[in-house]
């Protein structure tokens, strides 16, 4: 970006963050917080981990702009499930991928046991049944293998040779899986998981347990919207011809029954998960994270959403503005 631009854009990050930590979590729309400790939500107003805030810009040219706690290590939870859908693509291929489970948004929650009733496919790879079944197509005869795929994944979009897994967040999860257990098994009844499910179970958390900083979390939103080469590194993360696909899927399904919403008034692709991350990508221009727990009823954070619709307008880097609207960054067209 032009130096101009560059001040312009943190500038109004930092005046934007700073508003928005005036404003607080907007607690009349707070549900709930999400407990690693746990492994479930939980409905109280959060400790002082409940007020962590943080908002992260990364550019495709490279530039980086961070406000608040963009250091703070999270679990990734749902978010993994965008770069777990990219890797099983890579090694099948989206027909077989296609197979196993579909690109329709659900309209349910992220935890629904409904599938397709044409298909009997999960709606989508972006709710849990369909995150289990690409997890299962990635789940090779050494579980060990299979994880350390997903993570140097995962390392390539964050360009962080340092991500690893919060144990506690994977232990106390493996004690709140009877929700995901039932999914699974009655997948694989209907031959849609294909191996072991306490396995693909076991695959599934840990890549969910999976720790970033918000500043990560912007850089892996940023190679997305690189065509999905890390902008700060210059490694690929995922075949050039698979990147549609992934922020078609995100763009329709990413935000749970908020999709809709979110594709209206923010206008791009986009993924969250119940620790309070959001990962948005403006393709071609601009990766952005923003870390806040406190959740709405459809599990998204509150101030997370609140910041990106703030984003969208200000920066107008909605896939759908005019060149009459107020835009720093040009219209977000494709690359």
């Amino acid at each position: 970006m032009a130096d101009e631009v560059q001040q312009q854009v943190e500038e109004r990050l930092q005046e934007l963050y700073r508003r928005h930590q005036d404003l607080g979590q907007a607690a009349d729309d707070v549900t709930g917080y999400y407990s690693s400790e746990r492994g479930h939500y939980k409905p109280e107003r959060g400790d002082e981990a409940g007020e962590q805030f943080s908002v992260c810009l990364v550019g495709v040219d490279g530039d980086v702009y961070t406000a608040g706690d963009h250091d703070v290590p999270f679990a990734l939870q749902s978010l993994s499930k965008v770069f777990v859908y990219g890797l099983a693509l890579e090694e099948h291929g989206p027909e077989e991928v296609l197979r196993r489970v579909g690109v329709k948004p659900s309209g349910d929650s992220f935890s629904s046991l409904g599938f397709d009733e044409h298909t009997n496919r999960p709606h989508n790879p972006m709710v849990n049944g369909g995150a289990l079944a690409t997890t299962d197509m990635v789940l090779g005869e050494d579980f060990d293998g299979s994880f350390e795929r997903i993570l140097a994944s995962l390392k390539r979009y964050a360009g962080n040779d340092d991500l690893a897994v919060d144990e506690e967040t994977f232990e106390a999860e493996l004690f709140g899986v009877d929700r995901n257990r039932a999914i699974a098994y009655l997948m694989r009844s209907e031959g849609m998981i294909a191996g072991d499910v306490e396995a693909t179970l076991r695959l599934y958390l840990r890549q969910c347990a999976v720790q970033v900083t918000c500043r990560d979390l912007a850089v892996m939103a940023a190679t997305l919207a690189n065509g999905c080469v890390n902008p700060l590194t210059g490694e690929r993360a995922l075949p050039l011809d698979r990147v549609r696909d992934v922020l078609s899927v995100m763009y329709t399904c990413g935000m749970y029954d908020y999709a809709g919403e979110w594709a209206f008034e923010v206008g791009v692709p986009a993924k969250s998960g119940v620790s309070g991350g959001i990962l948005a990508v403006v393709p071609g221009k601009l990766g952005i994270g923003v870390f806040s727990p406190g959740l709405d009823r459809f599990g998204n954070s509150v101030r997370g959403t609140r910041v990106c619709k703030e984003i969208s307008s200000s920066l107008g880097v909605h896939l759908f503005a005019t060149e009459g609207e107020d835009s720093l960054l040009g219209p977000a067209t494709p690359s």
